[in-house]
């Protein structure tokens, strides 16, 4: 290798016009003695004027993004020529300038992007611009960033985490931290931002170094950023995965990487455990807790939890699946609604679809305590739409009834039908897996008759008419049956819906059943799937919307009132609600979920499925008993 100096000329374009001369030495490392082929003068063009003069800038550079509503004199003009029918007044030519600009803009980013995609492929490239390769491997450089974690980052970390357990520190920054006692991987990166950059100054070291001295690559600097997330996540994970194997095969193993479980007593415990990832600090000063390896062997033996009840819902959109509690949990404790940013998501959101044709069965998306109850809610991997194609119904229902078995299996005693899982077109609400396996044990619930009791609840006292409109479904043709019997009229509005309540309901209408063309005579509407946009609007002023359907109604107006899908607020006592389910507010569960639980609640031994229904007077009072409340009646929409 020989070195030479060349002193080189710089010459600087400030404008056209204007040069700057600089001369300065360059020392040049080469492998021979030949360097002629070293250029003797170096050009910079500035790439800015450094003396602006007139109309350098354009004159619409203060309107930032809304530059381009300076078209709109000439596009609105040409628009209202052609809506008037003026056929002097339109000028095709002002109609043209937006998409002919847009045709440019696209027309350029063509060539950017192939511009952009040859220069990087090198093909029949002309000028190289850019810095440095950094090598995707060098030996030296992650050996260096091993050695340098392992000393001095995870030596300061210790200390730096003993220092800020003392009081002080504790109560005024770290305590934020600990304030998760059952961890979960986002609890790894909550801390006070003081904290953060004395983690950064530490896992700064060394990266840095190998920066610095010529021995970073690739692999060093990406593989040590993942490693620190990946053993993060992994400590605050809260269940175990490293094998016993592993420390069987190599012992040492445990001085330099913990588990989950190690970690987990550092939150339980406060005062152990002070470590990193690796261990050997609280060996060498004694802070190790001592049931580390006891709770290591109890968590990997420890087997799957057995619910006693079960809730069985399904996907309602592709985009759903962010809004579970193994989602986003800004989502999921949020009621369920559509946002466009979710959209930039759909690479993930079309693998996870491609997945879902793959993993044919239900899976745990949540798991809640209720005094002693165990709950917990699989879902079906289907969409709504999935569930009008009759193609798919016996895909559907054979994905029903294997979660059925799999509760039997596992001992629960009560499985809640979700959403529409309990379809009658699909399985007559449920009844056709009691008749395929009439020794089942796990009792089947649809919940119509708590849907029942907490519809007639929520209709205000006083009501002497309701008007019934919408899908008839079993619980439709329960609460006509009931609200006949109290004396208040049904009204329905097609022929059909009439005949069918009529057959149904027969003498026991008592004369509270009648057909009406009228919408101006009902201000409580009970509503189900069908209710049009049309009927809806054609309702008075001030008129209350029950919705009777698993899914809510369309709020359309303004100045009527929207009561929420059947449903109540869960007691203080049911544990673990962090997300909503669906549409419902935080704490609020849908009937056909709290059914189930009180099923189990009161170990009531029959099925309430197919056209069977429950006593509403107790399903009602058991309900209020064990602490569900109703909701208040709704403000006006706000939509």
């Amino acid at each position: 290798m020989y070195l030479a100096t060349l002193e080189l000329e710089c010459t600087i374009y400030t404008t056209p016009y204007t040069t700057k001369r600089l001369n300065f030495i360059l020392v040049i490392r080469s492998p021979s003695k030949a360097i002629s082929s070293y250029p003797s003068k170096l050009v910079v063009h500035q790439s800015m004027a450094s003396e602006p003069g007139i109309l350098t800038d354009w004159p619409w550079k203060p309107l930032g993004s809304f530059k381009y509503i300076i078209l709109a004199p000439w596009i609105t003009e040409s628009i209202y020529s052609i809506i008037v029918g003026d056929e002097k007044g339109c000028d095709v030519f002002n109609l043209m300038i937006l998409p002919l600009m847009l045709w440019r803009m696209l027309h350029s980013q063509l060539w950017i992007s192939l511009s952009r995609y040859r220069t990087t492929k090198g093909t029949n490239r002309i000028v190289d611009k850019g810095g440095s390769h950094i090598p995707i491997w060098r030996t030296d450089g992650v050996i260096i960033t091993l050695l340098l974690h392992a000393d001095p980052v995870e030596f300061l970390y210790y200390w730096f985490h003993r220092a800020l357990h003392h009081h002080y520190l504790y109560s005024r920054y770290h305590s934020h931290h600990h304030s998760s006692i059952v961890t979960e991987p986002s609890t790894s990166v909550t801390h006070p931002f003081a904290e953060h950059i004395l983690y950064f100054a530490l896992f700064i070291i060394p990266l840095s170094t190998v920066v610095f001295t010529g021995t970073g690559s690739i692999i060093a600097i990406a593989g040590y950023i993942t490693y620190i997330d990946l053993m993060n996540n992994m400590g605050h994970c809260n269940f175990e995965l490293i094998p016993n194997w592993v420390f069987s095969i190599f012992p040492p193993l445990k001085y330099i990487m913990y588990t989950p479980s190690f970690h987990s007593l550092h939150h339980t415990q406060f005062r152990t455990n002070y470590s990193l990832f690796m261990p050997i600090y609280d060996y060498i000063y004694g802070t190790m807790d001592k049931s580390s390896d006891t709770l290591y062997k109890i968590s990997l033996q420890r087997k799957e939890e057995t619910p006693n009840v079960v809730h069985l819902m399904h996907l309602t959109t592709p985009e759903s699946i962010y809004h579970l509690r193994v989602g986003f949990p800004y989502l999921a404790s949020k009621p369920y609604s559509s946002a466009w940013y979710l959209w930039l998501l759909w690479p993930v959101t079309l693998s996870f679809m491609m997945l879902t044709k793959i993993y044919r069965r239900s899976f745990v998306v949540e798991r809640n305590q209720f005094h002693q109850l165990r709950l917990q809610t699989w879902a079906i991997p289907n969409f709504r739409e999935q569930y009008h194609l009759k193609w798919q119904k016996e895909s559907i229902n054979n994905m029903i009834e294997e979660a059925v078995l799999e509760a039997e299996e596992k001992g629960a005693s009560v499985l809640s039908l979700g959403l529409m899982n309990q379809g009658k077109e699909l399985n007559r609400y449920g009844e056709v897996y009691v008749k395929k396996h009439p020794q089942l044990k796990v009792k089947l619930v649809d919940g119509s008759s708590l849907a029942v009791a907490v519809l007639l609840n929520s209709i205000p006292k006083g009501t002497t008419q309701v008007l019934l409109r919408g899908n008839l479904t079993k619980v439709a043709f329960a609460v006509a049956f009931s609200l006949c019997q109290k004396g208040i009229q049904v009204t329905v509005l097609h022929e059909d819906e009439y005949e069918k309540l009529d057959i149904s309901l027969g003498t026991k209408s008592e004369g509270k059943l009648v057909i009406s063309k009228s919408y101006s005579s009902c201000k409580v509407w009970l509503v189900g799937d069908d209710l049009t946009e049309e009927e809806q609007r054609k309702a008075n002023k001030g008129t209350l919307f029950i919705p009777f359907s698993q899914f809510p109604l369309k709020n359309l107006r303004k100045d009527c009132f929207y009561h929420t899908t059947p449903a109540m607020q869960t007691p203080k006592a049911l544990e673990n609600v962090d997300s909503c389910e669906n549409w419902l507010p935080r704490r609020v569960m849908s009937v056909w979920r709290i059914a189930g639980i009180l099923h189990a609640l009161e170990g009531w031994e029959e099925h309430e499925c197919g056209y069977t229904i429950s006593n509403i007077d107790k399903v009602w009072e058991a309900c209020l008993k064990h602490g569900f409340h109703p909701l208040t009646v709704p403000t006006q929409s706000k939509s």
